[in-house]
Order: structure tokens, then sequence, then C-alpha cells
């Protein structure tokens, strides 16, 4: 036998740097780990960084944010865009359905007064400066078309807004419910056909306010004040609410910026679960968690219909199409722990609430629980039969047939939906200016 050959220094580093490197490759037959399969889910709907907003000129942000105050704009001077949208309230106002004009005391105390319940839930303003949004308002009555901006003022929509954003910025402003009135003023007399002669009813009265001559002077210096229009009224708003209420630094925003430590393991499975099996990415896809679509989810029909008569059938009141009742848009979700209640009438009061909703919308729709109703408008909730029936021909495929969620299940979810949330976010005090333009009361009492 011939003598044993073992292997010199070099042979042996080689032999332990080759096993290494075995050891450290992966394995394509090996499950992926937490990360990485919550991040492929990621890639596969599209959820990717918020974009960063640029800073508006401060100038700009000062004279929206009086006018977003300002409740000169209404026709009866007693409500601003702000008593729907208060920053104290997460830019909501915790009530089912907004209380126009007419009514009195801010957020979920509000009263009726001589006003009305308005149609639809006050959503929140966070991200909305966002330039991926291409649709706004639950039925998509704003729009981003292959033609540019849509709205049903169409042909009456002045050129030159922004956006969306300053396009949805006006449509309060002729609302009778909401903020024009019902009354003999000079914006309530003016007919519904002519929104013109409102919108140049409005600018005449803020020219006739001195401060707010400084205040455009400043944020629109080449244009001369004679000049100013419902554009750059509509148009500072938007800024104001863009430049104050993003929203992109939550645990999941984190995350998503590489920190794979962001999340809690509650967290993480209920990100896991809405990425994948609970399919809740089937709509609440891409940097803005929606699609911006529009699907059945099984409301229930609730509050004073629209202003012409008739229940609230969401989008076909935009299309007119049949196939379109009860089509409202995926709402964004960032802040949601912050903005109940929830859908676009309010009707369902917890994130567990709505989650346990979508396990089987027809069976909740079917067994709706009144309790949680504002009494002011529970003799307005239509659960029928008829109804019922109604609302399911359109109800979304996916909730169609059912999802399969325990408890835990709804739990983590909801664990998800908090993770969501910027701290910053919160009681936004300091976006309150101390007063405006016209001297009238800033907060509602």
């Amino acid at each position: 036998m011939g003598p044993v050959r073992r292997p010199g220094g070099g042979q042996i580093v080689l032999a332990l740097a080759l096993a290494v490197s075995a050891c450290a490759r992966p394995d394509p037959a090996a499950p992926p780990s937490a990360d990485e399969g919550l991040r492929l889910l990621l890639a596969n709907a599209n959820v990717t960084p918020l974009e960063p907003i640029p800073p508006a000129p401060e100038v700009l942000v000062r004279l929206g944010q009086a006018l977003f105050f300002d409740k000169i704009l209404s026709g009866n001077r007693d409500i601003g865009c702000s008593t729907c949208h208060n920053p104290v309230y997460h830019t909501s106002d915790l009530l089912m359905l907004s209380i126009g004009t007419g009514g009195h005391r801010p957020g979920g105390s509000r009263q009726l007064g001589t006003g009305a319940f308005t149609t639809r839930h006050a959503t929140d303003l966070f991200n909305r400066g966002q330039p991926g949004w291409r649709v706004l308002m639950s039925d998509g009555r704003v729009a981003m078309g292959p033609g540019g901006l849509e709205t049903p003022l169409e042909s009456a929509l002045p050129a030159g807004l922004s956006g969306p954003l300053a396009a949805q910025a006006l449509l309060p402003l002729l609302a009778r419910v909401e903020m024009r009135g019902l009354g003999m003023d000079e914006l309530a007399a003016l007919p519904d056909s002519e929104p013109d002669l409102v919108f140049a009813a409005i600018v005449a009265r803020l020219r006739a306010i001195p401060g707010y001559d400084t205040l455009f002077g400043a944020a629109f210096p080449a244009v001369p004040p004679e000049s100013i229009s419902i554009v750059h009224v509509a148009n500072a708003i938007a800024t104001f609410i863009g430049d104050r209420w993003g929203a992109a630094d939550s645990p999941f925003d984190r995350y998503l910026a590489g920190d794979s430590l962001a999340l809690t393991d509650a967290e993480r499975r209920g990100a896991e679960l809405f990425f994948g099996r609970a399919r809740c990415a089937a709509c609440h896809r891409g940097p803005l968690l929606t699609d911006q679509e529009f699907h059945n989810t099984g409301v229930p029909v609730l509050g004073p219909g629209l202003p012409g008569g008739g229940p609230d059938v969401g989008r076909a009141v935009v299309t007119g199409r049949m196939e379109d009742r009860y089509l409202f848009r995926t709402p964004p979700l960032r802040n949601a722990s912050l903005t109940s209640p929830y859908l676009h009438n309010g009707s369902l009061r917890s994130l567990e609430d709505v989650i346990r909703h979508y396990r089987n919308a027809a069976e909740s729709l079917r067994n709706f629980d009144t309790v949680t109703v504002d009494p002011r408008l529970r003799p307005t909730l239509d659960l029928t039969s008829a109804r019922i029936s109604d609302i399911l021909l359109t109800l979304d495929p996916v909730l169609a047939t059912g999802l399969r969620l325990s408890d835990s299940d709804v739990t983590d979810l909801a664990a998800f939906l908090r993770a969501l949330t910027d701290p910053a976010s919160g009681i936004l005090l300091g976006d309150v200016p101390p007063s405006v333009p016209s001297g009238l009361s800033v907060l509602d009492q």
C-alpha cells in the first residue's frame, strides 16, 4: 500500500471555501425566506414606495390654507372645506355622512340645525397630492381621461387647473347641500346650470377682502388682481392639501424603503395575507394601495340618496350604466386606522368590521347590524330583500366567492392595516390657522 497523501494547506483552504460556497448558495428547491416571500408578493401587486412630493412655494400653501379654512367660500358663510375635512379629526369629520351648510358644532358632535346629511362620507385627504392619482371621489366624478380632466362640469370646467385634486376642490362649492346652500344669497340664487356665475361670485367675494389681495399677489405675482379666477382658488387649495398631508413614514413605508425589521410578526403575517391568500391586493395595489377602479363590495344603502332622488348607486351616477350600480372606487389605505368610520357611507365602524364583512359580503349585508348606525340615519337604511338582491347582482367576483379568513387572520390583517399609519398624522393642530382674512370663525362651534 502506498503512502497516504494529505492535502496541503492551500488545498485545505480551497476545500473549505468550496464547502462554504455550497452552503451559501441558494437551493432552488428551497422555499423563499419570509422577507423574500413578502417582497415577491409586493412586486406582484406593483407596490413601490410613494414618490416624494416636491415642496411647494410657501406663499401658495399659505393662500391655500386660508381658503381651505375660510367659510367665505360658502353661500351662507357658515361652512368651509375644513368643516368636513378637519385636520383635528385626521382630515375627515368622524361622521358616517357629513352634515353640510346649516349645521353646527364640529366633528362627530355636529348637529343638523337647518342643514342635511350629504350623500357620502367625507373621505380623508392624505396623500392626495401624489402624482399617481388619476381618479378621485367615490364615484370617479373627477378623473384624468385621454383628453385631460373630466368631471360632471365637462364643458364648464375652467382651463388651467393643476390636476384632479384642484378639480375636486371646485365641486363642493357648487353642491347646495354641501356649501352653496338653498337660500337667496348671491350664490344660492344663481341657477344650477350656470356654474361659471357661481365661481365668479365667489371670486368677487374674495376680491372684496383686503387680506386676500395680499395673499393672491404673493402667490401669483404675475397675475393682475382683476385676472384672479376660481382656477387660482382651486390650485391654491390643492397645493395646500398636497403639501401638508402627505403620509409616507408608516412602518410599512419604512419596510418598502428596505427596513426588513420595520414590521412586527403580526403585521408581517397580515401583510402576507393581504397581498396573498386574502386577495385584498386584487383591488388594493400599486403605490397608493388602490387600483383606482370601481367595485361593488356589498355595502348597504344608507343616507338621503342622490340630490335628484333615488338611492346612491355609485359609479352608475356618472356612467348611467346598469352594470355600474353600487360600484365605488377602491379607497387608499394609509392612515386608515385614523379615519373611521369606513366605506363610502361610513357604515362600518372598525377595521375588523370591514375585514369580517369581506369574509362573506352577501351574508354580512343580509345581517347588517343597525345598532352602530347614527340614529338620525337609521330611517334611511334600506335592507329590504329587493334592495339587497339588487346590490348583490353586481357584487365583485372576488367577494362573491367569500374569503376563508379565521379570527386570527382578521387580527393579523387589522395589525397590518394599522402598520399603514404615519405617526406624524395624528391631531394636526399645527395646520389650523389662527384666523382667516374674512374674519369668520376658523373652527366650528
